[in-house]
């Protein structure tokens, strides 16, 4: 069943050819505004790795990535999810040093995510990586590194705004920090953690919700994340109150990255102990791989929000349910 939600009088707010060139406005200015913000160069990235290194991004631990045989080497290759590990090996290996990063595209299929305005099972993003100190993993420098992604994004949005007048989509770059248990302390009676981020968003506009991954005091986490890339304690997505569709909007999932320590525990924590004889984790664990922060922001969703999309279909090609494209259809949304 669809779950594509069409709000009331909505009408594209670019022609078919000026999103194009939206977009292209949008991909182009912000990975500039991205990488002077936090040092960063651009470098290539796989679109698959092989099974058994232990780079893929596990994402909730329970979606399947897309797996292929190839005979020429004897080994099965899965589709990237994402490149949180991949980034802080290519780190090391390309001999970066401590306050440089890099960033590059990343693209994805996710064949079991649920499809709505905002979710399609093609995922592109601008995936980031920095190499810090040991001093620099705190919630405090988390934040500092979110409010500069944040108003890397302002900058392009005003931007686009100047380019695209008929535009009016405003940003805040009032960056409200809180914890996932703060959050569930404020709003008992709300037991859904996006509900408690609507509510939170709808008043800040602009939010990190930090330490996503732990059990909170209800027992429950606040939202799934794989155990070996974030540090559950320093970790936070990037959200924006979206007036078009009336509700927080995730734009981004960064944090500062494991190190030996929590990479133990949060393993254990998850049952997945065994992860720790991959060739990735062992190389954490014996310390050969720099401590960083990193991040992935999605491009569809950035573009989404900026230009004032309904849905991410008219920002990206991908495939869809008829029902989600006869709902678009009836709405005179352009699904590309």
């Amino acid at each position: 069943m669809s779950k594509t939600v069409i709000p009331a009088g909505y009408r594209p707010p670019l022609s078919n050819y000026d999103t194009q060139l939206a977009i292209e406005f949008i991909k182009h200015n912000f990975q500039m505004d991205l990488s002077y913000a936090l040092n960063l160069r651009r470098v290539s990235a796989p679109l698959f790795v092989s099974d058994n290194s232990g780079l893929n991004d596990n994402l909730n631990g329970v979606e399947r990535p897309v797996r292929f045989d190839i005979p020429a080497i004897g080994l099965e290759g899965e589709v990237v999810h994402s490149l949180a590990k991949w980034k802080r090996l290519a780190l090391k290996l390309y001999d970066f040093r401590p306050g440089k990063g890099l960033y590059t595209d990343m693209n994805a299929i996710r064949r079991d995510e649920q499809l709505d305005n905002l979710h399609s099972i093609y995922v592109d993003q601008w995936d980031w990586e920095k190499i810090i100190r040991r001093e620099d993993r705190t919630l405090e420098y988390l934040k500092a590194t979110a409010q500069a992604v944040v108003d890397a994004i302002c900058d392009t949005s005003a931007r686009l705004g100047r380019e695209f007048p008929s535009l009016n989509v405003k940003l805040s770059r009032d960056m409200a920090a809180i914890t996932t248990q703060e959050l569930e302390d404020m709003y008992p009676d709300l037991p859904n953690a996006s509900d408690r981020e609507n509510a939170f968003l709808k008043e800040h506009h602009t939010a990190l919700i930090m330490q996503i991954g732990d059990k909170l005091r209800s027992g429950k986490p606040h939202d799934g994340r794989a155990p070996d890339y974030d540090d559950w304690a320093l970790n936070g997505d990037i959200l924006f109150w979206n007036e078009r569709l009336g509700r927080a909007f995730e734009i981004s999932s960064m944090g500062v990255r494991v190190d030996e320590k929590s990479l133990k525990e949060q393993l254990s924590k998850a049952g997945c102990e065994e992860r720790a004889q991959l060739p990735f984790h062992s190389m954490l664990l014996n310390g050969e791989l720099p401590l960083t922060i990193g991040g992935g922001i999605g491009q569809s969703r950035l573009c989404m929000l900026m230009i004032g999309c309904a849905h991410i279909g008219e920002v990206q090609c991908s495939l869809w349910d008829e029902e989600t494209v006869r709902a678009c259809e009836a709405a005179g949304i352009p699904l590309l």
